[in-house]
């Protein structure tokens, strides 16, 4: 598998994304539904922001890890969040884990009204490889 980059910008680097992606000879494609801080018996967590992106990345990463692909692999990452104040005051956790995988994903961020019961993060993404 091979990634390409489109970045007609520099802006976007400070905010842990890239404007396109493109993937050529491509094996399989992994798409993962919206993870989010759910624990192992399917309850969801009643904590704060912090707590609940820190289980929502784990989540992801179980589920990416499992089907045999690799983080550093996802192409596209969309989060869903019930409060963007509540999501940038931690975004630094977010932008580690980004950094940690070096991730170059495109990505779209959308603030919803509400996520299942008490959730207020999901992750969705595409990993190729």
């Amino acid at each position: 598998m091979e990634k390409k980059v489109i970045n007609p910008w520099q802006w976007q680097d400070e905010r842990s994304y890239v404007q396109a992606v493109e993937t050529t000879n491509v094996q399989g494609t992994l798409y993962v539904s919206g993870q989010t801080a759910i624990d192992d018996q399917g309850i969801s967590s009643n904590a704060n922001m912090k707590t609940q992106l820190i289980l929502a990345i784990q989540n992801l990463e179980k589920v990416i890890n499992d089907a045999g692909y690799l983080c550093e692999n996802i192409v596209r990452l969309n989060v869903y969040t019930t409060s963007s104040e509540e999501l940038f005051n931690h975004f630094d956790i977010f932008q580690e884990w980004i950094s940690k995988h070096n991730i170059k994903q495109a990505s779209t961020l959308f603030e919803v009204k509400s996520l299942f019961e008490s959730l207020k993060v999901e992750l969705e993404a595409t990993v190729v490889k």
